[in-house]
């Protein structure tokens, strides 16, 4: 795309803020601090920085991680809509146009990657598009196919559902972000209350930051949002249950981690360990000690005693790792994989499932 292209685009984006700015009583210089406040401004980020060196975003990351790449899925640079014909523009960070042109206002149904195309997503579209991940219960079940599930497989490798996977949480079952195990149920999309069920219904537009008070009203009697539970059954098995729901994920996110590690230990022949900073987040635990420091969190030490079982238990605790939300967005949905890849290992390692409860 043309500088000039993106200049006549970013006209239309400004001009297309007209209606919204008038009724939330904004002023297009409060908007544009408020999109600086936020993480699509941010130039410096690695997710606009990772390709500087390469000079262009690779055409199958340009859509989310450049403003010219997103104009070419959308179409909006006269191509077709839905794929990407050209890298991006590196050092171009999502602003005014990307959301803003009339191709992305008018995006109501979005693919995703396992398959299916989910529509009427109104407001929450251009939010979907990005915030999906890259993979699903499909690739893993592809990569595995015909594999006995406690063999080592050399030619495994870890399955990353890639990042912000808040949408793929959000519809659950629907568009099987997850890796839901074959033979059980999950839970589809989280129906919140209608004032409440889009993206930007919770989270302000442009600084994404979420405002809380609309939770705090309906939710009457606590003061603080991680607080806030409608199931009231021990998850996780700790004998608690006056936390928030995001304790019953907490809890038995760290119980997954351990039988990870214990089955890792056990059957795959090899400790492992998790870096959440260090592509590819599981490393070889050379000395045992259940993490992972920065001698080890090495590409040439990423984890190579891939189980299938180990690995889709593995995909399930990046997946929640990967959307500190979810408590939000599908706690049900969350629990169900944690659960399921608990249980899982539990049935070839020393895995205490004592006190589990599945939603």
């Amino acid at each position: 795309m043309s500088t000039a292209s993106i200049l006549r685009s970013l006209v239309v984006a400004v001009l297309a803020t007209t209606t919204p700015l008038a009724a939330q009583d904004l002023s297009l210089t409060e908007i544009t601090e408020a999109w600086l406040m936020g993480p699509h401004s941010d130039y410096r980020a690695p997710s606009f920085t990772h390709w500087n060196e390469d000079g262009e975003v690779p055409t199958a990351c340009a859509a989310c991680h450049s403003e010219t790449g997103m104009l070419d899925w959308l179409g909006a640079d006269d191509s077709p809509p839905l794929t990407v014909e050209h890298p991006g523009t590196i050092n171009t960070v999502i602003g005014c146009a990307s959301c803003h042109v009339s191709e992305a206002e008018a995006l109501e149904a979005v693919p995703f990657p396992a398959g299916m195309t989910l529509g009427g997503l109104g407001a929450s579209a251009t939010c979907t598009m990005c915030h999906q991940g890259r993979a699903s219960t499909d690739r893993v079940l592809s990569a595995t196919e015909g594999m006995d599930l406690d063999t080592v497989v050399p030619e495994l490798g870890f399955i990353n559902v890639h990042y912000g996977v808040a949408a793929a949480v959000m519809h659950g079952a629907d568009v099987r972000g997850g890796f839901q195990y074959p033979g059980l149920g999950y839970a589809s999309r989280f129906a919140h209350v209608p004032s409440a069920g889009t993206c930007v219904a919770c989270h302000e537009p442009h600084t994404t930051e979420v405002e809380t008070e609309g939770c705090i009203a309906c939710h009457q009697g606590v003061s603080d949002v991680t607080s806030i539970r409608t199931r009231h059954q021990d998850f996780d098995g700790d004998g608690a249950t006056s936390g928030g729901i995001r304790d019953e994920i907490a809890g038995l996110h760290a119980r997954l981690y351990e039988a990870i590690l214990t089955y890792a230990r056990e059957v795959a022949g090899t400790p492992i360990g998790y870096a959440p900073d260090s592509f590819p987040y599981f490393f070889a635990d050379s000395d045992g000690d259940g993490a992972i420091g920065p001698g080890e969190a090495i590409f040439p030490n990423r984890y190579a005693n891939w189980t299938p079982r180990l690995l889709m238990a593995a995909y399930n605790y990046q997946v929640v790792a990967n959307d500190q939300g979810a408590w939000v967005h599908n706690p049900a949905y969350a629990l169900q994989l944690l659960h399921d890849s608990v249980v899982s290992l539990a049935d070839r390692a020393q895995v205490d499932t004592e006190g589990l409860v599945r939603p």
